[in-house]
């Protein structure tokens, strides 16, 4: 979703829109593709402007489709959060190394006179994405030894195998003087 900064009135527009397909494939690393989906995403916001400042608040709301961190079994959850964010004019004279504050995750830059919010609206819903994703709290993993979905049952791997490497101290023994 694109806007001209110049249509934007001081009163604001309101806008609706949702984004289907594949609108944030292009920001994932090759490696991600498969691993992360975003189903229909529903966005709305409110966008306003004072001088060369751009103000959007707003509602997203899509379902994130990824993997366990475990058991690597297909997980979907709702994300639904409101967000705010400033956009001003790029500066000439920003220094590259600011150390980032909390509140500068609100706020960006943008170049010219149009506004790409799709890069944004991706930023929002990627902070809202656990760093480990899990199908329940209390997901089992899966087998070190061959890989099977301890969630669905054991299989018949040695519980007690430990480290070949201490193999030796197994069986060593210390005495008390």
């Amino acid at each position: 979703m694109k806007i001209n900064v110049l249509t934007v009135l001081e009163a604001g527009l309101d806008l609706r829109f949702d984004l289907q397909g594949d609108w944030f494939r292009n920001f994932l690393a090759a490696d991600d593709v498969g691993v992360l989906n975003l189903l229909q995403t529903a966005v709305s916001c409110h966008v306003s402007r004072t001088g060369e400042a751009l103000f959007i608040a707003g509602e997203i709301g899509t379902v994130v489709e990824t993997v366990c961190c475990r058991c690597l079994e297909t997980v979907r959850f709702p994300v639904c959060f409101e967000f705010r964010y400033t956009l001003v004019p790029v500066k000439e004279n920003i220094k590259d190394n600011l150390e980032l504050r909390t509140e500068d995750l609100e706020f960006g830059f943008y170049q010219g006179e149009v506004v790409d919010l799709t890069p944004l609206i991706y930023e929002q819903i990627m902070l809202q994405i656990p760093m480990k994703v899990l199908c329940s709290d209390s997901c089992k993993g899966l087998c070190p030894q061959c890989g099977a979905n301890m969630n669905t049952g054991d299989c018949n791997c040695r519980k007690d195998q430990g480290d070949g490497r201490f193999e030796v101290l197994r069986n060593l023994k210390i005495s008390k003087k």
